[in-house]
């Protein structure tokens, strides 16, 4: 299939699949070629601005607050666009893939917004990437409704959770789809077809075109999305501000510009979300090859540590100064039908929200369906029939650059079971990614890539320091991979080793794991197979 733009010619690679043909309408195609056009020259200015100030922060520059930017911190009059419909009382929001069955469950759950991840938590087949955005139209058409073979049915409810959906970040490539012979940029491809086919209608059914941003490095990157909302809207006709994004904190520079990112995207900012495993792999990413920066077991890093305090405490403050929305982190539990086991898990995740809702957070995640009843609890408690707290100012809060970075006062040793369990984990996610699952349950929590990112890393960051020995990793890692293969023979044991090794074993650490293994691996078998 091919089309033809103003002089660009826009071919799609991937394996024409069930009903590929409603989402990939040539209308469509043409749309991602305009925005393409418009910007793909300012992601590559983006990504190399990235690779500079990391080279910078790795040769001792120190990170602070912009001193650029200082006079838009010190103005107390510019403020975020009000919530838009559906986005006014955001108590409890439940994450998942937008597959089928994840769709009505996510809908009816009694959530107040869906968070449709087509980043983390999907794994980027073709399959996946167009039959999520096929998921997202037919929820908007309500013709979702479906029976497994097992007689099980999935229907819509009336109250509904409001739609946001979060694209993958700039880092990522969509090689299923070329323009002029090269890629597309994996964020225009997924918000574009998302807004080509569903703002319009998002609108009519009386929301909007929601989304959350994955991965934002700075306050550039919150500009460039401004500006493609900005195009969006101009080219479907669509009044300028109908969009709104939260923007997820998830990268430790990010954390220096929470304001700056709130100010550049404030005609359409819907908020900021505390993200709590990518913000730790950002920091060993950013600063791992320092002694000072050496993180104990992931397990132990709880959102109680300062430095993890000072980041949620400057986003509620930040937030609310400013008029936006502050979202909580993820509790990730599945229920188990160990009542026991299930009653501790329930117990951990009231207590975390608590003290997000006792902090001043206007809701938080949750990744299970079973998960919202305590959520919504802990937020009713506190909000009563207020919608949110943005009145909750937290002028009491006062967070320095170096409160941010106090990582030295959780150090400690890794333990052996952590190492064993990030070589685990890393492993048996990365089998699951390849084979297009990127929302696994394991060991009892929803995992996703942000999962295989930390524990990854974690191990990188302790070969380089000594605080673990190779030889040990590995013999752990060829254990693992022999279980993997035992229990399931078609797991692809023997790719997942790989990809651990080359990009948790090597001297220089990978950004992402994600691009080398989706070039390498997921597409090389998506292409083999077709």
């Amino acid at each position: 299939m091919s089309i033809h733009a103003p002089t660009r010619r826009v071919e799609v690679l991937g394996t024409p699949g069930d009903r590929h043909e409603e989402i990939l309408t040539p209308e469509a195609l043409d749309f991602i070629a305009r925005l393409d056009d418009a910007f793909a020259a300012r992601r590559l200015e983006v990504l190399k601005e990235r690779a500079r100030r990391s080279g910078h922060l790795a040769g001792g520059t120190p990170l602070d607050f912009p001193l650029a930017t200082r006079a838009v911190r010190q103005d107390p009059d510019w403020r975020v666009a009000p919530p838009a419909p559906g986005l006014t009382d955001r108590r409890v929001e439940i994450t998942g893939p937008p597959d089928r069955r994840m769709a009505v469950n996510a809908l009816n759950s009694g959530a107040r917004v869906w968070m449709a991840d087509l980043e983390d938590a999907t794994s980027p087949t073709w399959d996946n990437v167009i039959g999520g955005q096929l998921t997202l139209l037919d929820v908007i058409e309500r013709r979702i409704d479906f029976t497994t073979p097992e007689g099980k049915e999935y229907r819509l409810g009336p109250d509904l959770a409001t739609i946001m959906v979060r694209p993958r970040g700039w880092h990522l490539l969509e090689e299923h789809l070329e323009i002029d012979g090269r890629p597309v940029s994996a964020s225009l491809v997924d918000f574009g077809l998302y807004f080509f086919h569903c703002a319009q209608r998002q609108i009519d059914a009386g929301h909007g075109p929601y989304f959350y941003l994955p991965k934002l490095e700075n306050r550039y990157e919150a500009r460039l999305w401004n500006d493609i909302f900005r195009l969006a809207q101009e080219l479907l006709g669509i009044p300028r501000g109908t969009v709104r994004a939260t923007v997820l904190i998830e990268t430790i520079t990010a954390a220096f510009e929470m304001e700056e990112i709130l100010y550049e995207l404030r005609e359409h900012s819907a908020g900021l979300n505390a993200g709590r495993w990518d913000y730790l792999f950002s920091l060993i990413k950013t600063f791992g090859h320092r002694t000072d920066f050496q993180l104990p077991d992931r397990s132990a890093v709880t959102m109680t540590a300062p430095f993890m305090r000072a980041y949620t405490e400057l986003l509620v403050r930040t937030c609310h100064k400013r008029g936006a929305h502050a979202i909580g982190g993820m509790a990730a539990h599945v229920p188990s039908k160990d009542a026991e086991a299930n009653t501790a898990a329930l117990a951990k995740v009231r207590l975390d929200k608590e003290r997000e809702a006792e902090d001043g957070f206007d809701g938080s995640w949750v990744a299970h369906p079973g998960l919202v009843p305590v959520c919504r609890e802990v937020f009713d408690g506190v909000l009563g029939e207020r919608p949110n707290q943005l009145e909750r100012t937290r002028e009491d809060v006062e967070v320095a650059a170096a409160d941010l970075l106090s990582v030295r006062r959780i150090a400690a040793p890794p333990t052996s079971e952590g190492v064993s369990s990030n070589v685990a984990v890393a492993v048996r996610y990365f089998d699951a990614w390849l084979r297009g699952r990127g929302a696994v349950a394991l060991n009892g929590l929803m995992e996703d890539a942000a999962t295989a990112e930390i524990a990854r890393v974690q191990i990188w960051q302790w070969l380089r320091h000594d605080r673990v020995e190779r030889s040990t990793v590995l013999t752990l890692l060829d254990a693992e991979c022999e279980a993997l293969a035992e229990e399931d023979p078609q797991a692809l044991a023997t790719e997942a080793r790989e990809l651990f090794v080359d990009t948790a074993l090597t001297p220089r650490l990978p950004a992402f794991f994600t691009p080398d293994a989706y070039t390498r691996h997921l597409v090389h078998r998506t292409e083999t197979r077709s």
